[in-house]
Formats: C-alpha cells, structure tokens, sequence
C-alpha cells in the first residue's frame, strides 16, 4: 500500500491536469465521444487492453497482474450536466451551457491516475483489474444497463467505486454497510389548464396556481407514505410555465426528482 500511496503523490500533478481537462471540456450524456476517446487513449498508451464504445460510449481497460487471483473493477463516470459555469478559472468549461457539477471529471482523473499507478505495480498484482469507464450517469439509467449488458461486469469478482462529496471535510473519506448513495428516478409532469389574461384569473384553469398547490402536495409523499425509518426523497427541481407578464400559461411543467 506503501508504494501505491507514494506513487499517487508522485503524479498528483498529472491527475490535477487530467481533471482540468476534462473540466474545461465537458460533454453531456450519450454525447461523451470527446471524452470517450481521451479515456481510452490515456489507457492505451500504458498498454491496457482497451474496449471502446461498450453499450454505447462506455470504455473498459484491462490490466492483468503477474499472479494469478480475482478480478476486481473499479468504477467511475464521465458525463457532465447542463449547467451553465459561473466561475472564473483559468479551466472555465469552453462548452457553453455544459459543466462539470457533479465531480465527474475528478472522478475520471482519479480512475485514470490510479491506473497509471497500478500499472507501474503488475509484479505485485493478483489478478485482473478493470478499469470501468461509464457515460451517461446522469440520466437514469443511464448507460449502466447497457454497459452491463454488453458485458462490462463478466468474469468479475467485486466492483468498487467512490463520489466526490464536497460536503465532507478535506482528508476525510465516507463508508458504511449497506447502501450508501441513492437509488434515482426522474419524473414530468405537465398540467393542462386553459390560459386567459391575468385581469380575468376567474376565466381561467389557471396552471401555474395549480402547479403551486401540486409542489407542496407532493412533500407529502413523504411525511405521510413512507416509514420515517425508510430513507426517501421527492424533490421537484425545475417548474416552468412561460408566458408574457400579464397572460396566464395554460400550461405548466414539473421535473423532478425521487431518490430512495
């Protein structure tokens, strides 16, 4: 452990360049093609036996230790989100209206990094590892399912991955027994009203009013369905009804979220 401790710090600079990289160039989900092939070069380069394009952009790099053991993949994701990037750093996103949020790029540089590690360590190496590359985490499924069943996880063992938490103190590291993370859904709604002018409310299905009423009546999904035990969310992220100021939309949408 000694040796792969020391051999991160000694490339701590490359994975910091890795993840800027990929800060500054970020790609939505089912669109990581960019990404994709900078994942796989950097592998092939150290001589990895690479599978690019598994269940659709997803990448697999193969190392094979000197001794005989198990086969253990490491996991971690590579799409970004549709936010626009209000910061002002020298590896600001070139892509408008796309960002890396999520940590997906520290994820990626770290899987990478510690590849590079490993790779330099094969004489001590029992087994296989897998290097597991996946696109499109951020719409559920996303692109686990299909990469699953292409095959991404036959002949393997274990499987670890890790989340950046910016929540979590500096140097700290978070585990537990049993589930971690959530498990997510996404969720639309649209409401179908009939619009009119905002002078004659009384003429109207107003949806916005009905929006309104559908948000807090959606918390209690929560407080009064689920065992206070149980662990689950219902967030409604985004609520849009467009319309000019003095009209009210005949239409409104909610998108959200649930996690459990």
């Amino acid at each position: 452990m000694d040796q792969l401790f020391k051999g991160l710090d000694d490339i701590y600079n490359e994975i910091v360049d890795i993840r800027r990289h990929l800060h500054q160039h970020p790609e939505l989900s089912f669109e990581e093609v960019n990404t994709a092939n900078y994942i796989a070069a950097y592998h092939e380069k150290l001589g990895h036996r690479v599978r690019k394009r598994v269940g659709g952009n997803g990448v697999l790099a193969y190392l094979e230790g000197d001794k005989p053991g198990p086969t253990v993949a490491v996991r971690a994701d590579f799409d970004a989100l549709p936010i626009h990037e209000q910061t002002e750093v020298p590896f600001k996103s070139v892509n408008e209206g796309v960002m890396h949020a999520c940590g997906h790029d520290g994820h990626t540089a770290t899987l990478l990094g510690l590849a590079k590690v490993l790779n330099g360590m094969k004489s001590e190496i029992e087994g296989t590892v897998v290097f597991l590359h996946q696109h499109a985490e951020e719409l559920p499924p996303g692109g686990a399912i299909a990469m699953i069943e292409d095959g991404c996880l036959d002949g393997v063992d274990v499987i670890f991955g890790t989340h950046l938490q910016a929540q979590m103190p500096l140097g700290e590291i978070g585990y537990r027994t049993g589930p971690l993370q959530a498990a997510p859904d996404r969720f639309d709604i649209t409401i179908q009203g009939k619009g009119g002018h905002g002078a004659a409310p009384h003429e109207t299905k107003d949806s916005i009013v009905i929006g309104g009423q559908l948000i807090g009546n959606l918390q209690q999904i929560v407080s009064r369905k689920v065992d206070p035990l149980e662990s689950a969310v219902v967030s409604v992220c985004a609520f849009e009804a467009k319309n000019p100021y003095n009209v009210i939309a005949d239409t409104a949408t909610l998108t959200g979220t649930v996690r459990t």
